[in-house]
């Protein structure tokens, strides 16, 4: 294939690329500003040069032919040297500017980051923000993200994880709740409250608690059952129970006094605790937007009383 003919095929390459990235050819149309007639004839133009069919193509969903798995491949290479080379570019802008895709769990996003980018943009007015809530952890290098904070206690190899903050989880019910129903002053005594707890696993449903040498696994139960913090608050502050949430979900109710914790001398054992991380593919040339984007995430979490010691969940 001559050079001439492999440059006209690259724009059809890119597009192949969101297709299989979007999963349909409607939502890559929609990202791109193209109509999906317009990307299937793209994708049916790049197949015909590449003597392959690609795609198979069915009324439910797109999959992958052999072929096409390595042609896949190789083009998202094309497509990450392209987002590279505009790195490179960008080191020589006096400005930060361009479009930054950041993702990250939903609560933890509208609780914590949402807050904090009014100022931000205002800071960086060429910058723009897209910020993708999801609890799905991503994938950086196959994901169309630049940036993505997660709460793990290994970072996945071949990324830069920077730790924004430690994250607590914790028990809290209404002063009205407790006075009706007890105040619990050991784990056991939760089998006789509702419990408001997140449901998504059977384990979800057992609770884990440490104080000192000492650990107890309870099994609790509970006519409300929500797998997002904000809305186990909302049943929270709604006296239906006892309620498990990330410490910054809890932490504005909890200093209005609307609610209380539970168990404070007991350390609840949640499977979403430990280090937030900032986590990004390492990149010798990063561009100018991305490293303010960094610092000032890091700075504002890092310095914030509300945020210093408690605030990740996935839910």
């Amino acid at each position: 294939m001559g050079n001439n003919r492999f440059i006209k095929l690259l724009p059809d390459m890119a597009v192949f690329v969101r297709v299989v990235e979007t999963g349909s050819f409607s939502a890559a149309a929609l990202e791109l500003g193209l109509t999906p007639s317009a990307v299937s004839r793209q994708v049916t133009r790049l197949e015909q040069s590449l003597s392959v069919r690609l795609l198979e193509r069915t009324t439910r969903k797109l999959r992958l032919s052999e072929p096409g798995k390595e042609a896949y491949r190789d083009c998202q290479k094309m497509v990450a040297a392209a987002k590279s080379a505009m790195d490179v570019a960008q080191q020589f802008v006096s400005l930060p500017q361009g479009l930054i895709r950041v993702s990250m769990p939903k609560a933890f996003g509208k609780t914590v980051i949402s807050p904090l980018m009014p100022a931000f943009l205002q800071q960086y007015p060429e910058v723009d923000v897209q910020l993708i809530l999801t609890d799905r952890q991503p994938d950086l290098n196959n994901d169309d993200v630049d940036l993505a904070i997660y709460m793990t206690d290994n970072p996945p190899d071949g990324v830069v994880a920077r730790p924004l903050m430690q994250v607590t989880q914790v028990l809290c019910a209404t002063p009205r709740y407790l006075a009706e129903h007890g105040t619990p002053d050991h784990p056991g005594a939760l089998s006789g409250h509702n419990c408001i707890y997140l449901g998504e696993t059977a384990n979800d449903a057992e609770w884990h608690f440490r104080r000192g040498g000492e650990t107890t696994t309870i099994k609790v139960h509970g006519r409300y059952i929500a797998n997002h913090s904000g809305v186990r608050l909302d049943g929270i502050l709604q006296h239906l129970g006892i309620g498990c949430l990330p410490h910054f979900t809890a932490t504005a109710a909890l200093e209005e006094g609307l609610i209380v914790r539970v168990l404070t001398d007991w350390e609840f054992l949640a499977a979403y605790q430990g280090t937030a991380f900032l986590q990004y593919l390492p990149n010798r040339y990063m561009a100018l937007k991305m490293r303010v984007f960094i610092d000032y995430l890091t700075l504002h979490l890092h310095s914030s009383p509300d945020h210093s010691a408690d605030s990740l969940a996935q839910s």
